[in-house]
């Protein structure tokens, strides 16, 4: 099998522009995947402990992010905001998308409760694992 180098660079690229840790491609039987290290990964962290060390100190049920990519708190740009502070939800109701490689997710609510914060913007990157929502 030849190493498509070009393809790998791509890939590389992609992972520094949308601060990704990780990226997998495949097309038909060739499969690629471009991680980096995860002493890298622990740097670019420690640049947010104020924000983080915040967050935690919160109480309330979290609503985490399933998986890496953009958080969206309405459908459509310009549209209704799927909830907002303040707002009753209920359990499995949707709080947020959150897109990752063109694929929309919408994020659910895993428990039921008051919205108390939303913890991040419109079009902001977010982590796996990373709280959404915090819920009273």
């Amino acid at each position: 099998m030849k190493i498509d180098k070009k393809l790998i660079k791509e890939l590389k690229d992609y992972l520094d522009e949308f601060g990704l840790s990780e990226i997998e491609y495949q097309d038909g039987s060739k499969k690629i995947k471009v991680a980096k290290n995860s002493i890298a990964n622990t740097d670019v962290t420690a640049h947010k402990p104020s924000l983080k060390n915040i967050k935690e100190k919160e109480s309330g049920t979290k609503v985490i992010s399933p998986i890496i990519g953009t958080a969206y708190l309405a459908p459509e740009p310009g549209g209704k905001k799927f909830v907002e502070v303040g707002q009753k939800i209920k359990k499995g109701q949707t709080v947020m998308i959150v897109e990752a490689m063109k694929t929309m997710n919408h994020v659910p609510s895993t428990e039921s409760g008051e919205v108390k914060k939303i913890l991040v913007q419109d079009g902001e990157a977010v982590e796996f694992g990373q709280a959404l929502v915090l819920l009273k």
